[in-house]
């Protein structure tokens, strides 16, 4: 096969991929919920030159990859509100999350005698999947409760905190210069949100909706520019684009804010068709196929180290989100925030492929950590659930769906 030939067929291969992907995890449904997103991977690794080799990852998949990944770090910060995790819950999940790194740089050094290596190691254990524990919360009705709120916290700074820490680490710099630049994106990301915040001129709301099921689509437009930017300034400060792609995210919530309703939810809707129905699930399906299955299965202790990282990010992550909570929640709910807190792949996915790509991190190891982040996606909040009462997950709720589990 040509080497044109072998694009064109991957070309083809990873939409495949991708409309498989939500049909597996539909009829998975009757036994076992599972995320699209583990489909998606798994098909990717199936495809991948590891298994058939059928498909292969050049510059045009890769770049259609890196636009997945900013597409996927824009709609994670969109989906956080902020303003609801005001107070205690948002302090507790702040110092859990730090107590965690603290405890997963420990972990990565016993993992890699390379001090930078080892804190890339450690890091992806401080992750939390939002996205996926989520819809959860939303369909069994407590995520107005306490105990909603603090797992909102808990996933938020475990998506936000890894953002950061990974930016700072990729930038290469001292410190200091790394204080400064963070410093200056702040108040670059500040400054955007106090425009954000501020009221819409009327015509830009009539534009809104005269351009809404037109081919102008002026608030799309809107905002991808507010993405291109944050991530070009993101790249400009020597940072990862990933901070940008998050941020944007947050600043286009607050864009938005004073939309009608039934506008903001067609707006939603259109950046959720580009994001998780184009460009995230060539990400997880390109993921996959630079996942390096040859290398976990052929050495033993590779593959030990799958359940060595499960357990771990359940110590990493959940005991200290655990152990801090608020007084008033049960042992049942402590432990369920635990199992929720420790469910990661999402992040997990974006931060070993960084660092592989990157030099810092041995793809084998990379391996194994994202099949224990696909164990933990299966496996947690499962436990979770029945830990808290709950035999099977609840059954979606009428109308449109604010999160959805397959989005992450």
């Amino acid at each position: 096969m040509t080497t044109t030939d072998a694009s064109a067929l991957t070309l083809v291969l990873i939409p495949a991929c991708a409309v498989a992907a939500p049909l597996l995890a539909d009829r998975a449904q009757r036994w076992l919920a599972v995320p699209t997103v583990v489909f998606e991977i798994v098909l990717g690794v199936l495809i991948g030159p590891d298994v058939l080799g059928w498909a292969e990852v050049d510059d045009l998949v890769d770049a259609l990859s890196e636009f997945g990944l900013a597409m996927l770090m824009f709609l994670a910060g969109y989906e956080i509100d902020f303003a609801r995790l005001r107070g205690g819950p948002l302090k507790r999940a702040v110092l859990a999350w730090l107590v965690s790194v603290a405890v997963a740089l420990g972990a990565g050094a016993l993992i890699n005698r390379d001090p930078l290596n080892g804190a890339f190691a450690g890091l992806v254990l401080t992750t939390t999947a939002l996205g996926t524990i989520l819809p959860i919360l939303r369909d069994s009705g407590t995520l107005p409760t306490p105990f909603g709120s603090m797992t909102m916290a808990t996933g938020a700074v475990g998506e936000f905190g890894p953002i950061i820490a990974i930016a700072v680490l990729l930038s290469g710099n001292t410190p200091v210069r790394s204080a400064v630049i963070l410093a200056a994106f702040a108040v670059l990301t500040a400054a955007a949100v106090a425009y954000a915040r501020r009221p819409r001129p009327a015509w830009i709301s009539r534009l809104i909706g005269r351009t809404l099921r037109t081919s102008g689509q002026f608030a799309v437009r809107m905002v991808i520019l507010v993405l291109a930017v944050m991530v070009g300034a993101a790249i400009w400060l020597s940072l990862d684009m990933l901070l940008g792609a998050f941020t944007a995210g947050i600043i286009s919530r607050l864009l938005l804010a004073d939309v009608a309703e039934a506008e903001e939810e067609v707006i939603e809707a259109k950046l959720e068709g580009v994001g998780f129905g184009f460009l995230v699930p060539i990400f997880f399906v390109v993921s996959g196929m630079n996942f390096d299955l040859d290398a976990l299965l052929s050495d033993p202790g590779t593959l030990l180290l799958v359940p060595v990282f499960l357990v771990l990010y359940a110590a990493v992550r959940g005991v200290p989100a655990a152990l801090l909570a608020p007084a008033g929640l049960t042992g049942r709910d402590r432990v369920a925030l635990g199992l929720f807190g420790s469910t990661a792949l999402p992040l997990v996915v974006v931060i070993t492929t960084i660092e592989v790509e990157a030099g810092h991190l041995p793809s084998s190891t990379a391996a194994a950590l994202v099949g224990a982040g696909m164990l933990s996606v299966l496996l947690f909040p499962l436990l979770a659930q029945r830990v808290r009462g709950q035999a099977s997950p609840p059954p979606p709720p009428e109308g449109r769906p604010r999160v959805r589990a397959e989005s992450w």
